[in-house]
């Protein structure tokens, strides 16, 4: 595969940023297998953002040609107040990530953040070094990488996590660095930082954050951080009807789906046509919306600038839509929600 190829695929949606796509052509032209990675807590059921617009965008790296990783944090989880600091739990639920992210991103590498850790010998020598060059304010607006703010009471070790996950990319020798765009502000301080260490700087790639299906969250007049709204808006499994999880049956898709926010009308921050826009027709060449005949018949979209058009001049009747993306999301989850049938550990969850 050319460079440019390989470049398109990693800018393909759900890609919203690379910084920089001029250092990204430089790695393919003088890299023929990359390190990538992108680095999850363990907290809980994946759902349709966590597990399947994240591995639509790995396996576009896989398909690139790029060593993908996925890197299961655990201490990160214990630090962050996940699964109730019960290791016990931790290590069960991370078995399920692994499981979740070899099943639908073949190729891909399962690395586990404690393994790491006792492994690699530098890992708290260039964890000081570099939190050297931070200073606590800045540690501080860096926390909506864990989904905390400033304003928070917040314990010694939630303190320790920017610059542990910023020691990560060190340790793993990395090349391209992989996030939501959540997590765009360590990244950042990466590019900062590590420069002024000797340390290689990766490609950073932001994907989209897939919104949960209620009525998204205004932006306050007095928050000027687009990212902090993206953050509150997006799907979460903390708030069971606006997500997706990857096991719900065909019944329970179909009903969180008719109940989602979906103004007639109105394409901008509709988590139903997000849904289309990054999930489907990442994965389907064609939406398909079935109506009965009096009311225009079946029409087929291959085109999301076309769909989006036609709905925002009420060509499209949001039930239609919501009842077409029904039956594509039931064919997406069906089989990861066969392969996971007899997991008991997801019972506690």
């Amino acid at each position: 595969m050319d460079v440019e190829s390989r470049i398109g695929l990693v800018l393909r949606e759900p890609t919203e940023e690379v910084v920089e796509v001029a250092q990204l052509r430089q790695l393919f032209e003088t890299n023929s297998k990359p390190r990538h990675y992108i680095g999850l807590e363990i907290s809980g059921k994946l759902h349709l953002g966590s597990l399947i617009l994240t591995g639509y965008k790995i396996n576009d790296f896989i398909k690139a040609g790029v060593n993908s990783n996925v890197f299961l944090a655990d201490w990160h989880t214990y630090i962050n107040n996940k699964l109730d600091n019960d290791w016990r739990k931790i290590i069960e639920v991370s078995k399920y990530y692994g499981e979740a992210f070899k099943f639908f991103c073949p190729g891909v590498n399962i690395i586990l953040g404690s393994s790491l850790y006792d492994t690699y010998d530098d890992y708290w020598k260039n964890f000081m070094i570099f939190s050297k060059h931070m200073t606590l304010s800045r540690t501080l607006r860096a926390l909506t990488i864990m989904g905390r703010s400033e304003k928070e009471k917040l314990d010694f070790s939630q303190l320790m996590y920017p610059s542990m996950q910023s020691a990560d990319i060190k340790a793993l020798d990395l090349d391209i660095v992989h996030a939501g765009m959540d997590q765009r502000k360590i990244h950042m301080l990466v590019r900062e930082i590590f420069p002024k260490l000797g340390w290689k700087v990766p490609v950073s790639v932001h994907h989209h954050l897939l919104p949960g299906l209620n009525e998204p969250t205004k932006l306050a007049s007095n928050v000027d951080d687009e990212d902090d709204y993206r953050i509150s808006s997006k799907m979460s499994k903390t708030t069971p009807l606006s997500g997706i999880l990857i096991h719900d049956d065909e019944s329970t898709i179909k009903n969180k789906i008719a109940r989602a926010y979906c103004p007639i009308g109105t394409s901008e921050n509709n988590p139903i046509l997000e849904i289309i826009k990054y999930i489907i027709l990442h994965n389907f060449s064609q939406f398909q919306i079935e109506r009965q005949s009096k009311y225009g018949g079946n029409i087929v979209y291959d085109d999301f600038t076309k769909l989006e058009s036609d709905y925002n001049q009420k060509k499209i009747h949001p039930k239609d839509l919501k009842d077409s993306v029904s039956i594509y999301l039931n064919k997406i989850m069906e089989p990861i929600r066969n392969h996971f049938k007899d997991w008991t550990i997801l019972d506690d969850l």
